[in-house]
Protein backbone atom coordinates (compact mmCIF):
# COMPACT_ATOMS: atom_id res chain seq x y z
CA UNK A 1 0.00 0.00 0.00
CA UNK A 2 1.28 3.35 -0.84
CA UNK A 3 0.03 5.13 1.89
CA UNK A 4 -1.21 3.57 5.03
CA UNK A 5 -4.75 2.53 5.85
CA UNK A 6 -5.85 5.90 7.79
CA UNK A 7 -4.70 8.02 4.85
CA UNK A 8 -6.12 6.10 1.94
CA UNK A 9 -9.48 5.59 3.90
CA UNK A 10 -10.12 9.66 3.83
CA UNK A 11 -9.00 9.67 0.16
CA UNK A 12 -11.50 7.38 -0.69
CA UNK A 13 -14.10 9.02 1.32
CA UNK A 14 -13.81 12.08 -0.30
CA UNK A 15 -13.58 10.89 -3.67
CA UNK A 16 -17.10 9.40 -2.83
CA UNK A 17 -18.31 12.63 -1.12
CA UNK A 18 -17.41 14.32 -4.09
CA UNK A 19 -19.14 11.43 -6.96
CA UNK A 20 -22.42 12.13 -4.81
CA UNK A 21 -22.61 16.03 -4.57
CA UNK A 22 -21.71 15.59 -8.44
CA UNK A 23 -24.61 13.33 -9.00
CA UNK A 24 -26.79 16.21 -6.67
CA UNK A 25 -25.20 19.08 -8.70
CA UNK A 26 -25.79 17.35 -12.18
CA UNK A 27 -29.27 16.36 -11.58
CA UNK A 28 -30.08 20.11 -10.62
CA UNK A 29 -29.65 21.74 -13.65
CA UNK A 30 -30.96 18.57 -15.99
CA UNK A 31 -34.32 20.19 -15.12
CA UNK A 32 -35.37 23.11 -17.84
CA UNK A 33 -36.16 25.40 -14.98
CA UNK A 34 -32.58 25.12 -13.31
CA UNK A 35 -30.25 26.50 -16.03
CA UNK A 36 -26.99 27.24 -15.63
CA UNK A 37 -26.18 30.73 -13.80
CA UNK A 38 -23.84 33.87 -14.87
CA UNK A 39 -25.07 33.05 -19.06
CA UNK A 40 -23.51 29.83 -19.20
CA UNK A 41 -25.28 27.49 -21.81
CA UNK A 42 -25.07 24.09 -23.14
CA UNK A 43 -25.99 23.85 -26.76
CA UNK A 44 -28.83 22.19 -27.66
CA UNK A 45 -28.52 18.57 -29.24
CA UNK A 46 -30.57 17.78 -31.61
CA UNK A 47 -29.30 14.73 -33.38
CA UNK A 48 -26.95 11.96 -32.02
CA UNK A 49 -24.09 13.07 -35.08
CA UNK A 50 -24.07 16.25 -32.51
CA UNK A 51 -22.66 14.55 -29.90
CA UNK A 52 -19.34 13.49 -32.11
CA UNK A 53 -18.91 17.26 -32.87
CA UNK A 54 -18.72 18.21 -29.41
CA UNK A 55 -16.82 15.41 -28.39
CA UNK A 56 -13.96 16.48 -31.01
CA UNK A 57 -14.50 20.29 -29.67
CA UNK A 58 -13.84 18.92 -26.12
CA UNK A 59 -10.46 16.93 -26.67
CA UNK A 60 -9.48 19.97 -29.23
CA UNK A 61 -9.98 22.34 -25.85
CA UNK A 62 -8.05 19.56 -23.57
CA UNK A 63 -5.03 19.26 -25.49
CA UNK A 64 -5.41 23.49 -25.92
CA UNK A 65 -5.63 23.50 -22.00
CA UNK A 66 -2.35 21.48 -21.67
CA UNK A 67 -0.41 23.31 -23.97
CA UNK A 68 -1.27 26.61 -22.27
CA UNK A 69 -0.13 25.29 -18.89
CA UNK A 70 3.28 23.99 -20.00
CA UNK A 71 3.74 27.09 -22.17
CA UNK A 72 3.10 29.59 -19.12
CA UNK A 73 4.98 27.01 -16.67
CA UNK A 74 7.83 27.12 -19.26
CA UNK A 75 8.26 31.15 -18.95
CA UNK A 76 7.41 31.07 -15.25
CA UNK A 77 3.98 32.94 -15.88
CA UNK A 78 2.97 31.76 -12.11
CA UNK A 79 0.58 35.17 -11.63
CA UNK A 80 -1.47 34.24 -15.38
CA UNK A 81 -1.97 30.46 -13.89
CA UNK A 82 -2.79 31.47 -10.35
CA UNK A 83 -5.74 34.15 -12.07
CA UNK A 84 -6.24 31.04 -13.96
CA UNK A 85 -7.18 28.67 -11.28
CA UNK A 86 -8.48 31.18 -9.16
CA UNK A 87 -11.23 32.35 -12.18
CA UNK A 88 -12.40 28.35 -12.73
CA UNK A 89 -12.26 27.77 -9.09
CA UNK A 90 -14.63 30.54 -8.53
CA UNK A 91 -16.97 29.53 -11.01
CA UNK A 92 -17.32 26.06 -10.10
CA UNK A 93 -17.98 26.86 -6.86
CA UNK A 94 -20.45 29.17 -7.65
CA UNK A 95 -21.84 26.68 -9.61
CA UNK A 96 -22.34 24.26 -7.17
CA UNK A 97 -23.02 26.42 -4.45
CA UNK A 98 -25.77 28.15 -6.46
CA UNK A 99 -27.61 24.48 -7.26
CA UNK A 100 -27.65 23.76 -3.26
CA UNK A 101 -28.99 27.75 -2.58
CA UNK A 102 -31.47 27.62 -5.24
CA UNK A 103 -33.86 25.47 -2.83
CA UNK A 104 -33.95 28.54 -1.08
CA UNK A 105 -35.38 30.63 -4.13
CA UNK A 106 -38.31 32.54 -2.39
CA UNK A 107 -34.66 34.01 0.11
CA UNK A 108 -32.14 36.26 -0.79
CA UNK A 109 -29.60 33.10 -0.72
CA UNK A 110 -31.09 31.83 -3.97
CA UNK A 111 -29.85 34.40 -5.58
CA UNK A 112 -26.43 33.90 -8.47
CA UNK A 113 -24.66 36.97 -6.94
CA UNK A 114 -24.83 34.96 -2.98
CA UNK A 115 -23.47 31.89 -4.50
CA UNK A 116 -20.25 34.34 -6.10
CA UNK A 117 -20.06 36.37 -2.70
CA UNK A 118 -20.05 32.72 -0.70
CA UNK A 119 -17.44 31.37 -3.35
CA UNK A 120 -14.91 34.32 -3.66
CA UNK A 121 -13.26 33.91 -0.24
CA UNK A 122 -13.19 29.75 -0.57
CA UNK A 123 -11.62 30.87 -4.06
CA UNK A 124 -9.19 33.29 -2.45
CA UNK A 125 -8.02 31.58 0.72
CA UNK A 126 -7.41 28.68 -1.40
CA UNK A 127 -5.24 29.87 -4.30
CA UNK A 128 -3.53 32.91 -2.68
CA UNK A 129 -3.66 31.33 1.07
CA UNK A 130 -3.30 27.68 1.18
CA UNK A 131 -4.92 26.19 3.64
CA UNK A 132 -5.17 22.75 3.42
CA UNK A 133 -8.45 22.10 5.27
CA UNK A 134 -10.15 24.40 2.86
CA UNK A 135 -7.99 23.19 -0.32
CA UNK A 136 -9.79 19.60 0.40
CA UNK A 137 -13.28 21.73 1.16
CA UNK A 138 -13.80 23.18 -2.17
CA UNK A 139 -12.29 20.29 -3.60
CA UNK A 140 -15.66 18.71 -2.88
CA UNK A 141 -17.62 21.40 -4.68
CA UNK A 142 -15.55 22.30 -7.71
CA UNK A 143 -16.03 19.25 -10.19
CA UNK A 144 -19.64 19.33 -9.26
CA UNK A 145 -20.29 22.56 -10.64
CA UNK A 146 -17.29 21.76 -13.82
CA UNK A 147 -18.92 18.79 -14.23
CA UNK A 148 -22.44 20.51 -14.90
CA UNK A 149 -20.97 22.16 -17.26
CA UNK A 150 -19.82 19.02 -19.31
CA UNK A 151 -22.82 16.46 -19.05
CA UNK A 152 -25.02 17.68 -21.41
CA UNK A 153 -22.12 17.65 -24.03
CA UNK A 154 -21.47 13.99 -23.84
CA UNK A 155 -23.93 10.39 -24.30
CA UNK A 156 -22.72 7.01 -23.47
CA UNK A 157 -20.37 6.47 -26.87
CA UNK A 158 -18.41 9.52 -26.50
CA UNK A 159 -18.03 9.67 -22.78
CA UNK A 160 -16.39 5.98 -22.98
CA UNK A 161 -14.09 7.35 -26.09
CA UNK A 162 -13.03 10.50 -23.38
CA UNK A 163 -12.56 7.77 -20.60
CA UNK A 164 -10.10 5.47 -23.00
CA UNK A 165 -8.41 8.52 -24.49
CA UNK A 166 -7.95 10.29 -21.11
CA UNK A 167 -6.33 6.50 -19.79
CA UNK A 168 -3.83 6.62 -22.87
CA UNK A 169 -2.81 9.78 -22.03
CA UNK A 170 -2.79 9.32 -18.23
CA UNK A 171 -0.47 5.76 -19.16
CA UNK A 172 1.79 7.46 -21.06
CA UNK A 173 2.16 10.67 -19.21
CA UNK A 174 3.05 8.88 -16.04
CA UNK A 175 5.06 6.32 -17.15
CA UNK A 176 6.67 7.47 -20.43
CA UNK A 177 7.03 11.31 -20.65
CA UNK A 178 6.93 12.24 -16.73
CA UNK A 179 4.81 15.07 -17.90
CA UNK A 180 2.19 14.19 -14.78
CA UNK A 181 4.82 13.92 -12.07
CA UNK A 182 6.11 17.36 -13.39
CA UNK A 183 2.66 19.20 -13.72
CA UNK A 184 1.83 17.95 -9.83
CA UNK A 185 5.93 19.29 -8.30
CA UNK A 186 5.23 22.31 -10.50
CA UNK A 187 1.72 22.90 -8.95
CA UNK A 188 2.85 22.08 -5.23
CA UNK A 189 6.25 23.69 -5.21
CA UNK A 190 6.02 26.93 -7.34
CA UNK A 191 2.84 27.87 -7.81
CA UNK A 192 1.46 26.78 -4.36
CA UNK A 193 -1.74 25.36 -5.86
CA UNK A 194 -2.81 21.95 -6.50
CA UNK A 195 -5.99 20.44 -8.84
CA UNK A 196 -7.06 17.82 -6.75
CA UNK A 197 -7.23 16.12 -3.29
CA UNK A 198 -3.92 16.83 -1.62
CA UNK A 199 -3.12 15.15 2.20
CA UNK A 200 0.16 15.98 4.03
CA UNK A 201 0.82 13.20 7.03
CA UNK A 202 3.81 12.10 9.13
CA UNK A 203 4.80 8.52 8.91
CA UNK A 204 5.05 6.14 11.76
CA UNK A 205 8.58 7.00 11.98
CA UNK A 206 8.96 10.04 11.70
CA UNK A 207 5.97 10.44 14.58
CA UNK A 208 8.10 8.26 16.62
CA UNK A 209 11.45 10.86 15.56
CA UNK A 210 9.40 13.78 17.24
CA UNK A 211 8.36 11.93 20.10
CA UNK A 212 11.96 11.29 21.43
CA UNK A 213 13.09 14.56 20.19
CA UNK A 214 10.31 16.25 22.38
CA UNK A 215 11.78 14.19 25.10
CA UNK A 216 15.27 15.07 24.89
CA UNK A 217 15.71 18.17 23.14
CA UNK A 218 15.08 21.90 24.00
CA UNK A 219 12.42 23.51 21.88
CA UNK A 220 15.30 25.92 20.00
CA UNK A 221 16.86 23.14 19.19
CA UNK A 222 13.86 21.15 18.02
CA UNK A 223 12.73 24.02 15.73
CA UNK A 224 15.86 23.46 13.46
CA UNK A 225 14.96 19.57 13.01
CA UNK A 226 13.65 19.01 9.80
CA UNK A 227 10.70 16.94 9.35
CA UNK A 228 9.72 15.47 6.32
CA UNK A 229 6.45 15.28 5.65
CA UNK A 230 4.52 12.63 3.23
CA UNK A 231 1.99 13.54 1.14
CA UNK A 232 -1.08 11.69 -0.35
CA UNK A 233 -2.70 13.48 -3.42
CA UNK A 234 -5.36 12.42 -6.13
CA UNK A 235 -5.49 14.65 -9.25
CA UNK A 236 -8.08 16.49 -10.09
CA UNK A 237 -8.83 14.35 -13.39
CA UNK A 238 -9.29 11.07 -11.49
CA UNK A 239 -11.99 12.38 -9.39
CA UNK A 240 -14.02 14.97 -12.34
CA UNK A 241 -14.49 12.28 -15.26
CA UNK A 242 -16.02 9.33 -13.22
CA UNK A 243 -18.48 12.22 -12.03
CA UNK A 244 -19.27 13.40 -15.53
CA UNK A 245 -19.20 9.63 -16.66
CA UNK A 246 -21.77 9.21 -14.01
CA UNK A 247 -24.07 12.26 -14.48
CA UNK A 248 -24.20 11.23 -18.92
CA UNK A 249 -25.23 7.91 -17.27
CA UNK A 250 -27.87 9.70 -14.98
CA UNK A 251 -29.63 11.11 -17.49
CA UNK A 252 -29.47 7.57 -19.79
CA UNK A 253 -30.13 5.45 -17.84
CA UNK A 254 -31.37 6.75 -14.20
CA UNK A 255 -30.19 7.19 -10.56
CA UNK A 256 -28.97 3.39 -10.40
CA UNK A 257 -26.62 3.17 -13.28
CA UNK A 258 -24.96 6.59 -11.63
CA UNK A 259 -24.69 4.92 -8.46
CA UNK A 260 -22.94 1.64 -10.45
CA UNK A 261 -20.44 3.58 -12.23
CA UNK A 262 -19.59 5.46 -8.57
CA UNK A 263 -19.10 2.28 -7.13
CA UNK A 264 -16.71 0.53 -10.06
CA UNK A 265 -14.81 4.28 -9.90
CA UNK A 266 -14.09 3.63 -5.79
CA UNK A 267 -13.60 -0.21 -6.44
CA UNK A 268 -11.10 0.76 -9.31
CA UNK A 269 -9.05 3.45 -7.27
CA UNK A 270 -9.14 1.42 -4.10
CA UNK A 271 -7.65 -1.53 -5.99
CA UNK A 272 -5.08 1.38 -7.09
CA UNK A 273 -4.54 2.24 -3.36
CA UNK A 274 -4.19 -0.64 -1.87
CA UNK A 275 -1.80 -2.77 -4.42
CA UNK A 276 0.46 0.52 -5.44
CA UNK A 277 4.11 0.38 -4.03
CA UNK A 278 5.32 3.44 -1.72
CA UNK A 279 7.80 5.88 -4.11
CA UNK A 280 6.24 4.60 -7.06
CA UNK A 281 3.96 7.39 -9.47
CA UNK A 282 0.90 5.38 -10.97
CA UNK A 283 -1.88 6.52 -13.52
CA UNK A 284 -5.04 6.48 -11.46
CA UNK A 285 -7.21 6.59 -14.42
CA UNK A 286 -7.02 3.15 -16.10
CA UNK A 287 -7.73 1.45 -12.85
CA UNK A 288 -10.74 4.05 -12.95
CA UNK A 289 -11.82 3.43 -16.30
CA UNK A 290 -11.76 -0.24 -15.42
CA UNK A 291 -14.24 0.26 -12.72
CA UNK A 292 -16.67 2.61 -14.49
CA UNK A 293 -16.71 0.16 -17.91
CA UNK A 294 -17.70 -2.50 -15.52
CA UNK A 295 -20.18 0.04 -13.93
CA UNK A 296 -21.92 0.27 -17.35
CA UNK A 297 -21.50 -2.67 -18.42
CA UNK A 298 -23.75 -4.46 -15.29
CA UNK A 299 -26.13 -1.12 -15.93
CA UNK A 300 -26.86 -2.51 -19.15
CA UNK A 301 -27.25 -5.40 -17.92
CA UNK A 302 -29.98 -4.94 -15.18
CA UNK A 303 -31.55 -1.87 -16.38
Amino acid sequence: MKHNLKITAIILIMFVITQFIGIYVVDHYFSEENELPFGLETPEIEKQSDYSILFGFIIIAFVIAICLFFFMAKFKIAVILKLWFFVVVTIALSITIFSITRNFDKLIFGLPLIAILIALPLAIIKIFKRNFLVHNFTELLIYPGIAAVFVPLLNVYTVIGLLVIISIYDMWAVWHSGIMQKMAKYQINKLKVFSGFFVPYLSKHTRKRIKKWKKTLKKTELKKKKIKMNIAILGGGDIIFPIITAGVMLKTLGLASAILVILGATLGLGYLFFFSEKKKFYPAMPFITGGILIGIALSYLLF
